[in-house]
This record gives C-alpha cells, structure tokens and sequence, in this order.
C-alpha cells in the first residue's frame, strides 16, 4: 500500500502506480485534515454569503448566486458539462496516474472534500476501474477540467472506462467491480475538477521514460564509438570536472567506465587520428545538457504532484475559502516544454552517430553495414527512419507555453498549454527512443562486423540483450520489427540490466 497525505508522493511510487498495479490508501494523518476542511465547506454551504465553488456558478457565471436545494445539482451539472474531451483517450496507466495525483492532491485538505469521496475515488484505482478520458480538450487553465472531469464521471457512475482496448459504460464497470456511485455534496465537484493532474501525469511518466533513455543513449553512444575505433580521451574526468555540470560529468563517467579496457579501443591505440567528430567527442556535454534539463524537470514534477492546486482553496484552521490560480499549468508546462528539448538533444545526436556507422567514408565499414552491397541495401533505410523521427522531434519543441488563447468569456484570459505541452513532450520521448533503437541496430551490427575483435564485458552484454530478439542482418529483411524489438529494450531498462553495471 502506498499512503496519501498529500505531500510525500515520489515519481517511482508514481510510477509504481501507474504501471505495476500497487495500491494506494489516505493516510491516516490525511483524514483529520480533511475532515476539518470538509466542516468548512458545510458551514459555509448552510450560510448566505456567496463563496465561488460553493453556492456560485463558475468561470463566467461566478457571480450568479446558487439557491442551497441545487448545490448538489450544481456540482453534477459541473461535472457533466465539463466533459467535454476528444480525441484518442489516454493510455491506462496515465489515467492511473491521474488518478493517484488527483486523489493526493484531495488528501492534502485543502479542498474540503468528504473522506467518503475521496475513498470511493481511490477504490476505483485499486479495483482498476480506469476512467476513458479523451486526451484533448484541456487547455491547463483551471487546470486539467475535461480530462479531470471525464474521470470524475464514472465516481458518479457516468460515462466510459477504458482498458486499452474496449470502452465499457462507467455506471455498468462499477456495479462488476462491486462500487456504488457517489452522490456528490457542496464543492465536490469543482474538487474532482479543478488542478493540473492530467498534464502533471503525463508529464510525471513522460520524465521517467526520458531519464531512462538518458542512460540507456549513454550505453549505446558508448558502443558506436567504439565500433566506430573513436577515442576514450574525451571522456577524462578531468576535462568534464573543469566544467563541473553534474550532467555532464555523469553522462562521462558512464562512458569512460563502459569503454574502459576494450580490446576494440586498444587496437586501435596510436592511430594517428587527432579528434573525433562531434557526434562522438561531445556526447557528455550533449547528454550532460539534456540531463542537467531533466534535473530541473523532476524538481517541477515532485513539487507539483504534491502541490495544492484546487480553488477555491480551504484553510480549516481560519475557517476561510479563498479563491486564488493554484490550478495554473504553467510550470507545468514550460517543464513539458524542457523534456521535449531534452529528449531531442539525445535523438539528433544520435541519428548523426547512426549516418557515421552506416557511411562507409566516416566509418571504415561496409556501405550500410552488408557485406552484399548493391545486391542488398542493409541498414540504409534504418538510417533514413532516425533521420525521419529526429527531424519530426525537432517540430515538437516549439513550446506550447509560449501559447495562450482566451476561454470562458474571458475570465479566463491567460493559459498555460500545459496538457498540450506535456502530450507533445510524451510523443517527442516516443520517436526519440526510436531514434536510439536505430542507432543500438546499426551498433550492435558494426560491432558484429568488426570481429574478432570484441568491446568490453559491459558492451558485449549489451550487444548480447540485442542480439537475444535481433540477429545480425545477413540478408536483407524489414528493420521495422527489429527496431521495435530494441525500443522496448530500452524502454525496460533491460540494455541498464545487460551491461552489468550501474549506470548513472
């Protein structure tokens, strides 16, 4: 079980979450808070004074006062209306995501939510009741409210659920789960509604995937050059502690322990050759910069996925609700918009390390790699597709925080993109571990070509978690599947596993 009190969430409980079924629960210290909150709410619904979210209408309607036989009316009206997503839905574990920020946020107390309520929102996740929640229709202005509010529907025993595959009817998936739908009280709404959890969730996965491929691009970056008889020298602590990047000098360190020692670096010692390329001689400070991103990244994610978010906010201690812009998604955003450019730092470089291999001019090697040359066309095309995704990347880091657009008759004048942004970051971490899948092929069968002559112990297990789903081309056959093959490698860490070491 994993507690939620609303500020000791980490990503890999996150991930935990998302991805391996683990359960969660309010913690006990959560309850106090949030039942003092709630007790708020209550006084406040019973009283006269118009309190937004409460007894008012929302967005524009915000001045119009609710009569107190409607408020529960109210919340479910709120609900319903602000479903209005489309597009594909997001994936399961994304929604597991959401779901697990959503209700961290609730247990926080500052959203005057019944215990009851958020319970019954944290025994869907652990039954694995998965809200359908179309992945457009945000704009990361009050937050994330129709993706939000997709996933509050079925709580209230509407709309859809999704697996991956089918969608069922909300109310029929939690009556098979053994749930009751929940009648929703003053403010319970705009509570389930209102906050950044969709992007931040997709963001939250997203900077996983892409501080796994850091590491995985350094195992293969560190391979390719070898295949390709580059230098070890640039790779000297003492170059990269005189800039003193932490990034930086991780990303080195990987490289100068995975080449230590190989065979394939010492033939080759006295070659003559005075500099490598870029592509090979700068893979520290490229890798270094895109982990120094990523740093600031996963400080955004961590803050904001035990941030308070909702408004109007309750501070049961003062006895007040005050409405202010935790809901705001722009460092959100402006983070999603980072690990985009991150992730592209490591996907051009390697697309230009995967032309050196399969150039027989830059790498001594035959023309894409075959020994058949002209009967057979070899890994020409495998380059083509990184060069394909590196230059579609290269289109997803125009930042979509420095966009805003108007909405709600204007009151809400300013947003942030932020769900935009991190959907696009997401997709840019999909192609550019693509990217790397192409370049490891073209590693992997260079290292092949170059026999009898071998890499270290490190490499060499990492060749061998290749070679295990892909073997080496001899004859002509479709890449498509082997890249694929080493995508998921990377994308479970198994290239981490095979080298045998730890991998910063």
């Amino acid at each position: 079980m994993i507690p939620l009190d609303g500020s000791h969430l980490t990503l890999d409980q996150l991930i935990a979450i998302a991805d391996r079924g683990a359960a969660v629960e309010l913690a006990p210290a959560a309850r106090d808070g949030d039942a003092a909150a709630r007790a708020v709410v209550d006084r406040v619904a019973d009283g006269d004074a118009p309190v937004y979210g409460i007894n008012t209408g929302f967005g524009n309607f915000a001045e119009t006062r609710i009569e107190h036989a409607d408020l529960a009316r109210l919340q479910v009206n709120l609900v319903r209306s602000h479903a209005a997503g489309v597009d594909d839905p997001l994936p399961p574990r994304a929604v597991r995501a959401m779901m697990a920020l959503r209700a961290n946020v609730l247990a926080k107390g500052y959203s005057g939510i019944r215990v009851d309520t958020l319970e019954r929102l944290l025994a869907l996740l652990n039954h694995g009741v998965h809200p359908r929640v179309p992945s457009r229709g945000s704009v990361g202005a009050s937050g994330d409210l129709a993706p939000l509010a997709h996933l509050a529907l079925v709580l209230i025993g509407e709309g859809q659920t999704w697996d991956g595959h089918r969608a069922e009817d909300g109310a029929r998936a939690l009556a098979a789960a053994g749930l009751a739908p929940v009648t929703l009280g003053p403010k319970e709404g705009i509570a389930l509604i209102n906050g950044t959890q969709a992007s931040t969730a997709v963001l939250a996965l997203a900077l996983a995937g892409a501080e796994q491929l850091a590491r995985a691009a350094d195992i293969v970056a560190a391979l390719s050059i070898d295949a390709l008889l580059g230098s070890r020298g640039p790779f000297d602590p003492r170059i990269h502690a005189s800039r003193a990047f932490p990034g930086q000098a991780a990303s080195a360190d990987n490289l100068w322990r995975l080449i230590e020692g190989s065979p394939l670096n010492e033939s080759h010692r006295g070659c003559g050759r005075v500099q490598d390329a870029y592509s090979e001689r700068c893979v520290p400070q490229v890798h270094g910069a895109a982990r120094e991103a990523l740093a600031w990244v996963r400080h955004v994610v961590t803050v904001e996925m035990n941030a308070a978010t909702d408004n109007p906010m309750v501070f049961a201690e003062a006895g007040d609700v005050v409405s202010g812009g935790n809901f705001h998604g722009a460092p959100v955003a402006l983070a999603a918009d980072l690990l985009a450019m991150a992730v592209t730092q490591l996907a051009t470089i390697s697309e230009r390390r995967s032309e050196r291999l399969v150039n027989p001019t830059l790498s001594g090697l035959p023309a894409f790699l075959t020994t058949h040359g002209g009967l057979q066309s070899g890994l020409m095309m495998a380059q083509v597709t990184a060069a394909a995704l590196a230059s579609e990347i290269k289109t997803l880091c125009h930042p979509a925080s420095a966009d805003t657009i108007p909405t709600s008759a204007n009151k809400e004048d300013h947003v942030s993109m932020s769900m935009g942004a991190a959907l696009k970051a997401e997709r840019a971490l999909q192609l550019a571990r693509h990217v790397l899948a192409v370049e490891m092929l073209c590693a992997c069968q260079a290292l092949d070509l170059r026999a009898p002559l071998t890499s270290t112990r490190a490499l060499m297990g990492a060749h061998a978690a290749v070679r295990a789903v892909v073997p080496t081309l001899v004859d002509d056959r479709p890449p498509a599947p082997d890249i694929d093959a080493i995508a998921a490698l990377i994308s479970t860490s198994a290239l981490e596993y095979a080298t045998g070491m730890v991998v910063n």
